[in-house]
């Protein structure tokens, strides 16, 4: 199986996924920590976490599969929501929120 069909695999599988470095309980780096934050803060159950350093196929796979350059990379029900900045923002919005509800539902 390819990559790109792997990370397919992933985000389909779960309804909500976050690409990351590190791990939730130890970000290797800043943003990646705070879009743990972010989705502690939304009260998100049953998020799964995949770690790009530990795959390294899957850490350049992930930035042609939404052609999106930076890690770390939320999708809710399969589809691409963005990174930490953008996760910022809808939180902000309260958008980010009602998607997560959404997708537990």
């Amino acid at each position: 199986m390819d990559v790109q069909e792997r990370i397919k695999q992933q985000v389909t599988s779960s309804p909500v996924v976050l690409y990351m470095k590190g791990t939730p309980q130890f970000p290797q780096c800043g943003f990646s920590g705070a879009a743990v934050q972010i989705l502690k803060a939304c009260g998100a159950q049953n998020v799964v976490t995949v770690d790009v350093l530990s795959d390294p196929e899957i850490r350049e796979g992930i930035k042609a599969y939404a052609n999106w350059p930076t890690i770390p990379q939320l999708y809710v029900n399969g589809e691409f929501v963005g990174g930490a900045d953008i996760m910022r923002e809808m939180y902000q919005q309260g958008e980010l929120q009602k998607m997560l509800e959404n997708s537990a539902a």
